[in-house]
């Protein structure tokens, strides 16, 4: 890869005093500023430019040329950079998108899957060279890891914290705005009104009589009832018999 002064993937333009007045119709006078590093003066758009021609003129023209692409008003426009071969036959060369504006070449597929494997690559790098340090070895020992009190105890407490901020975060994203329980209440009421609560009779069944029945017996004390033997009053009680001197 080029140095980041030669690469325009790396740089951005901008002129202040155009961003305000900014539109679909003078966005292409904008990126032909003769300031601007993405712009080739010896495409067909400068030609045309020079011969006071109309922009349509370059479907006639072949070689390298700038077409407005794209545009979401009034924030975003992308131009392409590409080359015509004839009237329907062009080939792009490369993107250029308008933001805030900014100007900014977009990247291609192999910057972008460098980029990624460059940035995959150092993090390993420096993961392993981080795990080198740990490793311990003795011959009677063997291999082992070691690891420092405090760098243990700074990523509890950092884990301690960011376990606070999510459930935080997912507390605020639980609880509702008081104009959604608000209009929650209302969708219940009117709920409530259209379908109101049917009372339902307690069910009955055949079998309380007699448990209350059961329950008033069980109740009542017991009576315990005495039996006693009375003499009979036809037989009177035997008289003692005088003695017979």
């Amino acid at each position: 890869m080029s140095d980041s002064k030669d690469n325009l993937l790396w740089i951005s333009w901008h002129d202040s005093a155009w961003i305000p007045i900014l539109n679909p119709s003078n966005v292409m006078d904008y990126f032909q500023s003769s300031t601007n590093p993405f712009y080739d003066r010896t495409c067909n758009n400068e030609i045309v430019k020079m011969q006071r021609l109309n922009m349509e003129h370059l479907s006639n023209l072949t070689g390298l040329e700038y077409m407005l692409l794209h545009v979401q008003e009034p924030i975003l426009y992308v131009i392409r950079k590409q080359h015509r071969h004839s009237a329907t036959v062009v080939t792009p060369l490369s993107d250029f998108y308008i933001i805030a504006g900014v100007v900014y070449q977009a990247p291609d597929l192999g910057s972008v899957i460098n980029s990624r494997i460059s940035t995959t690559v150092n993090h390993l790098q420096g993961a392993f060279d981080e795990a080198r340090t740990y490793s311990r070895y003795h011959p009677s020992k063997g291999y082992w890891w070691e690891f420092k009190e405090s760098e243990s105890k700074e990523q509890e407490d950092e884990n301690k914290k960011s376990q606070k901020k999510s459930s935080k975060d997912k507390a605020k994203e639980e609880s509702g705005s008081l104009f959604q329980r608000q209009r929650v209440n209302i969708l219940l009421n009117d709920l409530a009104r259209k379908f109101p609560l049917k009372n339902i009779p307690y069910p009955t069944t055949n079998n309380q009589p007699e448990q209350r029945t059961t329950t008033e017996d069980n109740s009542k004390p017991e009576i315990k009832v005495e039996v006693k033997t009375e003499i009979q009053a036809g037989k009177p009680p035997p008289e003692k018999k005088p003695r017979i001197v």
